[in-house]
């Protein structure tokens, strides 16, 4: 629906100079709200036409005010049909400030994405996680890259942003680097997150992304048999760091942790519960939601074998993850197992042999720590080894 656009000329007889004249109000009407400001011209209120908003009088200065009364009203409509092409909306205070070269320049997409990051950056350590922060400036960094190689320009403004844009910027990071459909599919998705906040600052009024679905392939995620975790954990193994390696992912495939919340656990994590077993209660690191785990007997023997023998408070082996994968690895080919081992593996084999042993999902979205129990059912297609 077009907006309603008015200019009125008025007086601002409260304003009265020492020669009689008063100052000359410009004001501007979109949709019943206005802005006004001071034209820097003035007269003698004897000589002002309220109804036409005219200067009366006979003589070159009167011909000459109203003809530049006629040039700010001209200015103003134009200013209007520019912001309105450009930005799709137009407000009074928007005119105003154009005609009194106020009018903040348009941020670009790159320098909203910055602000965005630096913005998150202040959540981390409190409600997000540095690693997620990471992604986000990895995301912009790709954008760039993108705009730079396709448009052959520095940044760009949002009302460039359509369907073509965003399916351009995929299938550069699917052609570009080597990553899957679904983690292309998540730099488009921290992307449309930047394309959010942007329009919730105001800076834009539309949304690009209106019409472009984010669409996720099912991935089936692996995991080991109890057969497989039997032959790992009773595996004598020569070297002494694949031993700690086995301890730790045993660990998780037992209570579920991530890496990282296992390098976080420390002791004052494992206390005595209600039923009088022995729990980790500990808030996982990627989502700040409490995890509520009861120790089983070979979890239980793991920490009893390193208590007391570690520095820093650890009560398990700590490598780093890269390390940890690449032994993983080896286990796999010493133990004749036939799959891909991650240490994120051990927490899919948790939920997964859980489930199949007929723990209640509730109960297992807990323990993993989920925050919506739809994460959880992912591992719910997993057959039921208990009835």
């Amino acid at each position: 629906m077009k907006s309603t656009f008015r200019v009125l000329f008025f007086l601002k007889r409260d304003k009265v100079k020492k020669n009689g004249n008063m100052p000359i109000m410009a004001r501007i009407t979109i949709d019943g709200k206005l802005a006004q400001f001071n034209t820097k011209l003035e007269v003698n209120p004897k000589n002002w036409q309220a109804k036409t908003g005219k200067v009366s009088g006979r003589g070159a200065e009167f011909t000459r005010m109203n003809e530049m009364l006629d040039g700010i009203k001209a200015t103003l409509y134009k200013h209007y049909q520019t912001i309105l092409e450009r930005d799709g909306y137009v407000t009074a205070e928007k005119v105003r400030n154009t005609f009194l070269g106020k009018e903040e320049k348009a941020k670009t997409l790159l320098q909203v994405f910055a602000q965005h990051n630096e913005q998150y950056a202040l959540k981390v350590g409190k409600t997000a996680t540095h690693r997620t922060y990471t992604r986000y400036e990895l995301t912009k960094n790709r954008l760039a890259e993108y705009i730079r190689t396709n448009y052959h320009v520095e940044d760009i403004s949002f009302r460039e942003i359509n369907v073509v844009f965003i399916e351009g910027f995929y299938l550069f990071i699917r052609e570009n680097y080597p990553c899957t459909h679904n983690t292309a599919m998540k730099f488009v998705q921290r992307f449309r997150t930047v394309v959010l906040f942007a329009h919730n600052l105001g800076l834009i009024n539309f949304n690009p992304f209106g019409a472009y679905k984010l669409k996720f392939e099912y991935v089936e995620r692996g995991y080991l048999e109890q057969d497989e975790l039997d032959r790992i954990y009773q595996k004598t193994f020569a070297s002494k760091r694949l031993e700690q390696v086995r301890d730790m992912f045993i660990f998780s495939c037992y209570t579920g942790l991530s890496y990282v919340d296992v390098c976080e656990l420390r002791a004052e994590n494992i206390k005595v519960s209600f039923d009088g077993n022995l729990w980790i209660i500990k808030k996982r690191h990627k989502t700040n939601v409490t995890s509520n785990i009861r120790l089983l007997d070979i979890p239980k023997a793991i920490l009893q074998k390193y208590d007391g023998k570690l520095p820093d408070g650890k009560i398990l082996p700590i490598i780093s993850n890269q390390k940890m994968n690449d032994y993983l690895k080896e286990i796999a080919t010493v133990c004749g197992i036939n799959k891909k081992i991650t240490y994120h593996v051990a927490r899919h084999s948790f939920a997964t042999l859980s489930i199949s042993y007929g723990v209640p999902i509730e109960s297992v979205s807990k323990m993993l720590g989920h925050t919506n129990i739809r994460t959880t059912q992912i591992y719910a297609s997993a057959p039921r080894l208990v009835a």
